[in-house]
Order: C-alpha cells, then structure tokens, then sequence
C-alpha cells in the first residue's frame, strides 16, 4: 500500500532572510532584517535577566501587542506579497501590513518617548541624538524588506504608521494607567520572589545605582576594619 504523499515543507522564518549572492548591500540588509530578533532576544531576555525593571517589561510586552495586532490585521486584509515572493517562497503568507517595519517604529516611538520624558538608565542630556539610532534602524529595517522583495512600499509604510501609533498608545497606557500599580507589583508575592522593581521615579539610574554601590562597599570595608 503506498504511503501517503508528506505535506510540503515549511521554513521557520524568524530568522529565514534571502538575498542575491554576490549581494554586498542585500547581506548587509538581510542582517539588518534580523534587528527585531537581536533586540528581542538579546536586549530584552538580558534586560529581564541583570536590570527587571518593570518599564522595560512593559516595553517589551507593548512589542508583544504590536505584533499581535499586526499579525492579526493581515490575516484579515490578507494582502499578497509582491510578486518577488516565489523566489523567497513567502507566498503563502500575506503581506500588509509589514511586522518587521511594525515592530521598528514601535521601539524608536516608544523609545524616543521614555527619552524626552526623562525615563531611563541615564540622564540623557543630547536627546536628539540618542534617538537618533533607533530611527535610524528603523527606517533601515523598512527600506531592507522593500530591497529584498518582502514587502511593497505601501506595505512597509502600513506597518511603519502602525507600529508609531501603536506605541504611542501603549507609552499613554503604560504611563498614565499602568504605572499607578508598579509600586503593588513590586511589594507583591511574584515581584519580591523576582526582584521586579520600579526605577522610572529616579532620574539617573546608573547614578544611583553607582553611588549605592560604591556607599555599600565603603561602608563593609569600614565594618571590616
């Protein structure tokens, strides 16, 4: 008896970006593609693992929502990719609004946010060009999925406007509602067992973070003389 014919293979596409060999600027934009992925894992797991501040939990749950909704609306508006999809074998996915470009303006949006109103690791004094590099990659990242052929302008746009609505949303939400329970959140059960904690009140984290150690350490060497 003959066995059934396998269902066609399906690449998992986190990290399945394409480009033309011998493509200097594609390769370049193909890394560039992953920047969502670097930030994702390596920013935020390593921002939960050393620091557990709850305004960076917050931003990395905002990006969760992001690409949900993202992904939701194109599963409703099913959009095609552009016709470059066969070669990408991306065809069977849709393509408006694009997550990648989503996902970019979302973090630049929202990260230019906490700089102008004064929440962070550190007392940023040029403002504008701190907020210079997100924006910078993020416009990057949407210019690399049009260059690669994931996505159309209109559709790298259609994520762009959405990721910097949704983020400004989000920062409204998480600034305005949200921050009224950090302080239960960290006197809670799960906050004291993790060490969840609310910095956003201080002005200069790394200043007072440096300072306290620095107290702590003297104060042990006097102890131990």
């Amino acid at each position: 008896m003959p066995l059934p014919p396998l269902p066609p293979l399906k690449a998992v596409t986190v990290t399945h970006v394409r480009y033309h060999r011998g493509d200097r600027l594609g390769h370049f934009l193909a890394w560039i593609s992953l920047v969502p992925v670097f930030i994702s894992l390596g920013g935020f797991v390593s921002h939960f693992i050393f620091r557990r501040e709850l305004q960076g939990i917050f931003f990395f749950l905002g990006l969760l929502v992001s690409q949900f909704i993202s992904e939701n609306i194109k599963a409703w508006v099913q959009q095609a990719r552009p016709e470059t999809c066969a070669l990408l074998e991306m065809c069977d996915s849709h393509g408006w609004p694009s997550s990648h470009s989503s996902y970019m303006f979302f973090f630049a949006t929202y990260y230019t946010l906490l700089i102008y109103r004064g929440i962070g690791l550190a007392d940023t004094k040029n403002k504008p060009l701190a907020c210079f590099l997100p924006w910078f990659l993020a416009v990057l990242t949407m210019y690399s999925r049009v260059y690669l052929g994931y996505h159309t302008v209109g559709q790298v746009f259609a994520g762009a406007t959405l990721g910097s609505v949704i983020g400004w949303a989000w920062f409204w939400l998480v600034n305005t509602v949200f921050c009224r329970y950090f302080p239960a959140i960290e006197e809670s059960a799960f906050g004291r067992r993790f060490y969840i904690k609310d910095t956003s009140h201080i002005p200069n984290v790394l200043k007072f973070e440096y300072d306290n150690a620095r107290a702590a350490r003297k104060n042990l060497e006097f102890k131990s003389n």
